[in-house]
């Protein structure tokens, strides 16, 4: 459905550290910095990137607005949330752990990255 995200970033190697950690779990090479000073990281399914915002203005979060990344197990979403916290980011939300809800269960591992923008570890139970 989604070709990309991009969230804008303040500090671009303070983002880049952190997501190069929690990325890094589940299976994704180090972000390549461009020429632009943006941070790119691929997969076979999409790309995600931080940039400083074009309108030269400080990076915020959206209010209400996550960024949720697909986790193949709740142990892989704990080690993702352990790695964040390493790095620089801020646990938010209830702590990781199983939510239920519109008839699914899930788990869930809620994060700030260094710029306040809401991230998510997801984890689909059967």
């Amino acid at each position: 459905m989604f070709s990309h995200v991009m969230l804008g970033a303040n500090d671009i190697q303070a983002s880049k550290a952190f997501y190069d950690a929690i990325l890094g779990v589940v299976g994704c090479k180090p972000g390549v910095i461009d020429d632009k000073g943006r941070c790119f990281y691929f997969t076979k399914t999409g790309t995600f990137a931080l940039s400083k915002p074009i309108d030269n203005q400080p990076a915020s979060h959206g209010n209400g607005s996550t960024v949720g990344f697909a986790m193949d197990s709740a142990e892989q979403a704990d080690a993702w949330h352990a790695a964040g916290i390493a790095n620089g980011g801020v646990t938010c939300e209830d702590p990781p752990g199983v939510r239920e809800g519109g008839g699914m269960k899930m788990y869930l591992a809620y994060l700030r990255d260094p710029s306040g923008n809401k991230i998510c570890a997801l984890h689909r139970l059967g």
